[in-house]
C-alpha cells in the first residue's frame, strides 16, 4: 500500500476514490519515564523516552488508518496529514487522517 501526503502519486492516476479513513491511538505518560524526562530537561538533550513513545504511537495510528483502508478495498491512501490532541492531563491523542484510493500505473 503506498501511503503519501500528496494528492497525487507520480506515475499513477487514481480510478476510485473510496473515503476518508483514520486511525488513532491515545498514550499516557509514564510516572518512570516522566522521572527521566524531567532530568533530561535540567541537563538537556533529547527526551527518547517521549520519542520512542510518539514513534511508536505513528505507527500505531498509520497500521490503524491502512487496516480500514483495506477493508474499503484501497490500495492507497493520499493526503494523509497527523494531528495531536491533549485528551486530559499526562494523556494525548495522536489521529491520522487521509483519503483510501484506489490507483493504476499511468
Amino acid at each position: 500500500m503506498i501511503i503519501v501526503t500528496t494528492e497525487s502519486i507520480a506515475g499513477h492516476r487514481v480510478v476510485r476514490t473510496l473515503g476518508l479513513v483514520r486511525g488513532n491511538t491515545i498514550r499516557a505518560r509514564h510516572v518512570g519515564k516522566d522521572i527521566l524526562a524531567a532530568f533530561r530537561n535540567i541537563v538537556g538533550g533529547e527526551i527518547s523516552e517521549y520519542t520512542k513513545m510518539m514513534a511508536e504511537s505513528r505507527e500505531q495510528s498509520l497500521d490503524r488508518m491502512m487496516s480500514e483502508a483495506r477493508e474499503l478495498g484501497a490500495n492507497s491512501v493520499i493526503n494523509v496529514r497527523f494531528t495531536t490532541s491533549m485528551v486530559m492531563q499526562g494523556a494525548a491523542e495522536l489521529l491520522v487522517t487521509g483519503t483510501a484510493v484506489v490507483i493504476e500505473k499511468n
